[in-house]
């Protein structure tokens, strides 16, 4: 096929792909209700379905309208059965083009938040203290990959105002697809560190794929927030070229000050400017979470928003499933911590754990996962940081763990079941525990 043919076919698709969804968005204008899994379809819901290694929702979409959906959307001919089936080149590709679509239909400011650690939390904090002052649509859950944005895009009403769109990665590129599909016009980068290391091979390529979305601000014009204690982000910037930047670190932003005044048993800061001082009052534990609370200040500030309204928004934000919880058992404390870990993390739960003003203090650490070739060593430096920092007890629990356990004498579980029974024959009386893994382990049974 020669240059000009094969111009001309690109083109042909282009085209059709276009009418394909101008059609699809008059549809779902009517019928705003989006799904993915067939046993959650609701009534007058679009089905999508998306395929993965070991299923093909094309298979379901039969049923989906059986239970009520109005339209399937499939790329698989054979499965097309009527008007209500609606057939594409590519379902996945077919949904991300349609939530950038919708995307573009909204002139409001979206806030694109990624990480390697605390952007779930920064994203509710934030969310919180934006929803004090704006109709606000925000990320549910841990929606923020290539399907979850999508649709978190799609459910945004249309008299949202502001849109915080959490971007999670765990290889290079992915990030630079999530924001050419949400088209942030601000974005923050939480943190760099050791998460995901063996799909981002190594601590370099961390930094690399989560400066993609600073490439992406700084081709558009795009406003970046920028904590400038943290290592790596003022170089990435710098490197990326970000033009638009606002700074903030521990103890200044633009026009306020802020002042960590207290870590226990909640992070408390001082937030002034010229007109009043207040202290906030949080629901969470440790100085890693001080520097989400930082976020959620600044961009509160930038979006005008009083130092009373930013208040409250922190306040009212508890933490919930699994992350950084306080759990009470009986006369027991437990920091639950359970719901994701890796080097970087682990290390921060450990250090904060290690100066709580109590006796008494038991760690029980589940593997990080995803670390590839970094696993033994990364398991091993947690186990030698966790029996320096003189705790009571360390426990690991764990495949990964099982092959550093000869380095100290620790008690060690291959899973949580074996843990739970040893753990509910104990005695334990005024006893913290530092419960910290990753979700695969589901350490959090143990208190269940």
């Amino acid at each position: 096929m020669n240059f000009l043919a094969l111009n001309i076919l690109h083109y042909a698709l282009y085209i059709k792909q276009i009418m394909i969804i101008n059609k699809l968005y008059k549809i779902y204008k009517e019928h705003p209700e989006i799904t993915t899994d067939s046993r959650n379809v609701t009534q007058n819901s679009i089905f999508f379905a998306l395929k993965g290694g070991n299923f093909n929702g094309n298979k379901y979409a039969k049923d989906a309208l059986k239970k009520g959906a109005s339209y399937a959307i499939i790329d698989e001919k054979e499965y097309q059965d009527g008007e209500q089936y609606i057939l594409v080149d590519d379902v996945l590709l077919t949904l991300q083009t349609l939530a950038l679509y919708h995307r573009r239909q909204l002139n409001i400011p979206f806030l694109a938040i990624t990480g390697s650690n605390g952007k779930t939390t920064t994203k509710e904090l934030i969310s919180s203290v934006l929803s004090i002052g704006y109709k606000t649509h925000f990320t549910k859950g841990n929606f923020n990959n290539h399907i979850g944005v999508p649709l978190t895009i799609l459910a945004i009403p249309d008299n949202t105002e502001i849109a915080v769109i959490e971007m999670g990665a765990n290889h290079q590129a992915e990030i630079n697809l999530l924001s050419h599909i949400t088209e942030p016009t601000h974005g923050i980068i939480t943190n760099i560190g050791k998460a995901h290391l063996e799909g981002f091979g190594g601590l370099e390529g961390v930094k690399k794929g989560k400066s993609e979305l600073y490439q992406y601000l700084s081709e558009n014009n795009g406003i970046a927030f920028i904590n400038t204690d943290l290592e790596h982000l003022q170089e990435l910037t710098n490197e990326k070229k970000v033009k638009q930047i606002i700074s903030y670190n521990e103890q200044h932003g633009k026009n306020y000050h802020t002042k960590l005044v207290d870590l226990e048993p909640f992070v408390e800061i001082k937030l002034s400017d010229n007109r009043e001082t207040i202290t906030i009052h949080s629901k969470l534990i440790g100085e890693y979470n001080a520097i989400n609370i930082l976020a959620a200040i600044a961009i509160g500030k930038f979006f005008y928003l009083s130092n009373k309204q930013i208040q409250i928004g922190i306040e009212q934000y508890i933490p919930k499933n699994n992350r950084s919880q306080i759990v009470q058992k009986e006369n027991n404390t437990f920091i639950l911590d359970a719901y994701n870990a890796n080097p970087t993390s682990t290390q921060h739960a450990l250090e904060h754990f290690s100066n709580v003003n109590t006796s008494n203090k038991i760690v029980i650490l589940g593997d990080m996962l995803e670390l590839g070739t970094h696993s033994h060593r990364e398991h091993q430096n947690m186990v030698v940081l966790a029996n320096n920092l003189g705790f009571d007890k360390v426990i690991l629990v764990g495949k990964e763990y099982s092959k550093v356990i000869n380095c100290c004498d620790n008690l060690y579980f291959s899973n949580v079941q074996q843990l739970k029974t040893w753990f509910d024959n104990q005695d334990f009386e005024n006893t913290h525990f530092l419960i910290k893994g990753s979700r695969a382990i589901r350490l959090e049974h143990l208190i269940q």
